[in-house]
């Protein structure tokens, strides 16, 4: 978890260093590239997955929605203080259990309504509506929460029949030539200087291993406790931003944040024993069938013996 909150600052710092100097196209692009080459050195071995182009339209839907939500928080890293953009990235558990229920059929319990309500609530504190115009890179990043969500809810999909190292090679694959397609759209290739390189190798290893090193903690740790330890990004953030960018610390964000974070947080919770409640019961039904069938059995046996006498 730890990999985990350094790899995404360090991420986050990278692109808004890079975003000085080219366009965020480019550093997609760049940041591809060097997955690219990691993905070619540790992903040999999946070349025959590869070849067989299964699941490969919802890869490709997939991955255009994740680009396009890259891009919005690349974008809202450029030009929003960095704590802001963090806290309200931390809306994502929102999108997901609206686009899981949308696409999938899941059910939305009462206790993710309610988070739902709680973290618009924190999303207006965050945003402080009253006190201004809204920053529009608020909505960007906000935009991007949402594309996150989605692509949770792809990702979902994908691995009833695809490995997490395939989907995240597909992801490296596929997004390349996006990011290629976009940058000459825009514009093109702007030249990359030999102090930039530093950057543009940590933003892309960063991208690849905050992810990994986040789900490497969960197969070890219980959810309730990585969850928390993922939340310490917002203030810690907030912290290089002061002391890089002469960024504030907002005591509305540290608010809102933390109202988005408690209400997702105590939603998980309530699921996670609802679940345990219901593996219990389903448990004891199994056990109480199992009984019944070697009552059942057993009785057989006698009948028969006495049948025999």
């Amino acid at each position: 978890m730890i990999a985990s909150l350094a790899s995404f600052i360090s991420m986050a710092v990278a692109s808004r260093e890079l975003s000085l100097a080219m366009p965020i196209a480019q550093i997609l692009v760049l940041r591809s590239i060097v997955g690219l080459g990691v993905v070619l050195i540790l992903a040999r071995h999946l070349l025959p997955e590869l070849r067989q182009l299964r699941d490969i339209k919802l890869h490709a839907a997939r991955n255009l929605v994740h680009f396009s939500a890259q891009y919005c928080w690349t974008l809202g890293v450029a030009l929003m203080p960095l704590a802001e953009v963090f806290a309200l990235e931390f809306t994502m558990p929102i999108w997901v259990a609206i686009f899981a229920w949308a696409a999938l059929g899941e059910r939305i319990g009462r206790a993710r309504i309610l988070a739902i309500i709680a973290s618009f609530a924190g999303v207006l504190i965050v945003l402080q509506p009253g006190t201004g115009i809204i920053d529009p890179a608020a909505l960007i990043v906000l935009l991007a929460a949402a594309g996150y969500g989605a692509s949770a809810v792809f990702v979902k999909r994908l691995t009833r029949h695809s490995s997490s190292a395939i989907i995240v090679v597909w992801m490296v694959l596929m997004q390349l030539p996006m990011g290629v397609a976009l940058m000459a759209y825009q514009g093109g290739w702007v030249p990359v200087g030999w102090p930039d390189m530093p950057w543009v190798l940590l933003v892309g290893i960063s991208a690849l291993s905050a992810h990994y090193t986040m789900a490497q903690a969960l197969r070890v740790m219980d959810a309730s406790i990585a969850i928390p330890i993922d939340f310490l990004r917002v203030p810690l953030i907030a912290v290089v931003g002061w002391l890089l960018y002469d960024e504030k610390i907002s005591t509305a964000v540290f608010i809102g944040a933390g109202l988005i974070f408690a209400a997702n947080f105590l939603a998980m919770r309530s699921e996670a024993r609802s679940r345990r409640k219901s593996a219990a019961l389903a448990e004891a039904g199994a056990d109480a069938a199992a009984g019944a069938v070697m009552a059942a059995k057993g009785s057989a046996r006698h009948r028969t013996d006495h049948e025999v006498d």
